[in-house]
Order: C-alpha cells, then sequence, then structure tokens
C-alpha cells in the first residue's frame, strides 16, 4: 500500500482553507497514493479552542457532520482513503480524534487518550479523553492510531506488530528539532512499534515547521523537510 504522509499548513479556526487543503492533497495524490494522513486537529487546526465550552462546541465537528461527509464524497471520487484529524463533538463531549475515511464511510474513529491536547487546568467535563485503543485494516494492511501525547504516556498501550499512525502536533524550534528532538520523538516511537509515521501540519500561529517521517527501528528511515509542503511516499507491504 502507497501511503501519503501530508504535512500541508492549516489554519486554526478556518474549516474552509482546511478542507482546500486537504482536496489539494488528494488532487495532487491521486493515482499514486492510496493512502493519506493528515495531522492531529487538521480539520480546524490545534489552537481552535478557547477553553470555553459554550463557544468550542460550535467549533467541534461530529464525525456525521456535513464536512466529514464531503471528505467521504472525496474519498469516492479521487479515489483515496484518508486519516484526518479534527476536535469532535460527541453529544455534550469534545475529543481530539483521528478519522478514518475510505470509499465514501467511516472506517475507524479513534479518540486520544491523553490529556495533553487540552489546557486541562481550564477545562470541565466537557472536554474528555477516549478509553479504547484499537486498529483498523486497509488495503491489506492492518494499522493502529495514537495521537501525539499518546505514546509518550501510554507506550505500552500502543505496542502493537502492526503499522503505527502518529499524527502530531508539536511546535519546535528547527533548532530543537535538529540538536535531538527527532531523535527522541524516534526513539520513542520504536517502544510501541517497529514500523511508525508521524505526521506534522504547518502553522503559522503558533509557528509549526511541521514534517513527516518514517520511522523504523527507533531511526528515521525517510522524511520531508521542515516548513515545506509536501507528501512523503512510504510503501508498506500488504500482510502475506
Amino acid at each position: 500500500m502507497r501511503i501519503g504522509l501530508v504535512s500541508y499548513r492549516c489554519e486554526n479556526r478556518n474549516v474552509a482553507f482546511n478542507l482546500k487543503q486537504i482536496e489539494t492533497a488528494m488532487q495532487r495524490a491521486q493515482g499514486s497514493a492510496d493512502f493519506l494522513c493528515f495531522g492531529e486537529a487538521f480539520l480546524q487546526g490545534f489552537e481552535c479552542l478557547d477553553w470555553k465550552y459554550e463557544k468550542d462546541r460550535t467549533m467541534a465537528l461530529e464525525v456525521s457532520s456535513e464536512e466529514i461527509a464531503l471528505i467521504r464524497k472525496w474519498t469516492v471520487q479521487y479515489g483515496l482513503s484518508v486519516g484526518l484529524g479534527y476536535i469532535e463533538k460527541d453529544q455534550d463531549r469534545l475529543y481530539s480524534s483521528y478519522v478514518i475515511l475510505s470509499e465514501g464511510r467511516v472506517v475507524h474513529n479513534y479518540r486520544r487518550i491523553s490529556r495533553g491536547w487540552k489546557e486541562y487546568t481550564r477545562t470541565d467535563g466537557h472536554y474528555c479523553e477516549g478509553t479504547d485503543t484499537g486498529s483498523f485494516c486497509l488495503h491489506g494492511v492492518e494499522m493502529n492510531p495514537a495521537l501525539c501525547g499518546d505514546l509518550w504516556d501510554f507506550p505500552e498501550r500502543f505496542q502493537t506488530e502492526h503499522l503505527l499512525l502518529w499524527p502530531v502536533y508539536v511546535n519546535y524550534t528547527e533548532e530543537e528539532w535538529e540538536q535531538g528532538a527527532l531523535e527522541e520523538y524516534a526513539v520513542q516511537a520504536a517502544l510501541a512499534a517497529e514500523d511508525v509515521l508521524m505526521i506534522n501540519s504547518i502553522d503559522r500561529d503558533p509557528v509549526s515547521h511541521g514534517g513527516a517521517f518514517h520511522f523504523r527501528g527507533g531511526q528515521t528511515a525517510a522524511a520531508l523537510p521542515f516548513d515545506q509542503e509536501g507528501i512523503l511516499m512510504v510503501e508498506i507491504p500488504e500482510a502475506e
């Protein structure tokens, strides 16, 4: 299976712009990828919340929302599966979630289990974490998703022989990345899986330099340059 790790710019609270970015990536990858993966909370931007529930609930989206239905439609139109981070609303609860869409349907919806996605000293019981980890299968490849701090707080819960998807939002400086942060992420990833795909979005407020990485055995096997929109293509063999 050909997996494209999309490191594109997203804008906080600008869902229309972020949807355009998603469709642009799908148009560019059509015919050369089977599955595109975007970063954590890409649909609304990681810094889209104000930690005031009555306001934040209008920014969050249900998995059945028109916006996600549009991306489901695109998965048919462009022949591509999509993994996408978003702030999810489920009744009166909000989550940082990652949805897998393929052939017009929802294949999997994972909710981050670590609390670092929120300003937890300012939030109330409306802002929640998931409780379950699990896998899904696309094109004959079994995969497990984890979101950002999940692999730092609970690496033992994500140990798998399958491919691990690790969408993140990380805004280290380029110097911090170069002076050891990237190696730390590669080593941490290896605590859970042999093959890990990490996707980070580009942001301008605050600054995130983005990047996409294929970690294998605690080493960086392939990467996109920082601050450069692009799609890192990774070939993953189907299970025999």
